[in-house]
């Protein structure tokens, strides 16, 4: 035999019934204390706090006339002395780099040539090898260049340990 089955309402009742009791057993629960120190202890170290945090403004150091080792007088002045060029005469050159090209500009191939399986400069009726040397007078002095080597459009030219490249006929090279 089946035994007979209890019907929703009756669960349903069975379930208020033991909410209802549950809620009236429970003891009411104080708040919690409070992890805070009270006002008046919190407002002595806040007052401590802003005394030692405070900065006095320090004094001006531009009126103590104390030297300035990040920016000395004369900074970034040229420390090379300046030398006045007549009007329309060329400025001097100092190094061998700036006296290289000064020297170069006065060096002007009319092309190349080729004879047999030799490649060479041509400057009018005399033509250089790569090895050979020039003289160029600059400022009355003689200056002894080395034509390292040149191709199609472009020769170098050393000084000393100086090189410079520039083209065989200015203005055309591509």
């Amino acid at each position: 035999m089946k035994s007979p089955r209890p019907t929703f309402f009756v669960l349903l009742t069975l379930a208020l019934a033991l909410a209802i009791s549950t809620s009236g057993a429970q003891p009411k629960r104080p708040p919690p204390e409070s992890d805070l120190a009270p006002a008046d202890a919190r407002k002595k170290s806040v007052d401590l706090a802003v005394k030692l945090a405070k900065v006095d403004a320090p004094e001006s150091l531009s009126d103590a006339g104390l030297p300035r080792p990040f920016n000395p007088p004369g900074f970034g002045v040229d420390s090379r002395p300046m030398v006045e060029a007549a009007p329309g005469a060329p400025a001097k050159a100092f190094g061998d780099r700036e006296l290289l090209s000064a020297l170069a500009q006065k060096i002007q191939p009319k092309g190349t040539f080729g004879l047999g399986s030799n490649s060479l400069l041509s400057f009018g009726k005399k033509y250089l090898r790569p090895g050979d040397h020039i003289t160029v007078n600059y400022e009355g002095q003689d200056y002894n260049l080395e034509l390292v080597s040149f191709d199609r459009t472009n020769f170098t030219l050393r000084l000393n340990h100086e090189e410079i490249t520039r083209p065989i006929k200015p203005g055309k090279n591509p």
